[in-house]
C-alpha cells in the first residue's frame, strides 16, 4: 500500500499535558514515521507519514486525546512525503 503524509495540527488543552509523549506513543503502535512539536500559538503540530488505513487510525487518536489533554479540534491536511524514517518530539 503507498504511503502518504499527513500535516496535522491540534487544538485544545494539548500543551504542557503530556501530549507529544502520548502521540509519539501511538505514531509508533500504528507505524507512523514522523515529527510532533509545540507551536508558540498553543496548539500541536504533527507531521506523520504512513499507510492511508495507520494514518486514519493515528488521526481518530488524536481526536480522542490522552488523559489530561482535551482536544478541540483537529485540522489535516496532505503534504509532501519527507521520508521520515522514525518518530521524533521536536522542541
Amino acid at each position: 500500500m503507498e504511503e502518504k503524509h499527513l500535516d496535522i495540527k491540534i487544538f485544545g488543552k494539548v500543551q504542557g499535558v503530556g501530549f507529544r509523549e502520548f502521540i509519539k506513543e501511538r505514531a509508533i503502535e500504528f507505524g507512523i514515521n514522523g515529527t510532533v512539536r509545540n507551536n508558540e500559538k498553543g496548539y500541536v503540530e504533527v507531521e506523520a507519514e504512513g499507510e492511508e488505513d495507520s494514518l486514519s487510525n493515528f488521526v481518530e487518536e488524536c481526536r480522542k486525546g490522552s488523559n489530561w489533554a482535551e482536544v478541540i479540534d483537529v485540522k489535516t491536511e496532505d503534504g509532501k512525503m519527507k521520508n521520515y524514517s522514525s518518530f521524533s518530539i521536536m522542541m
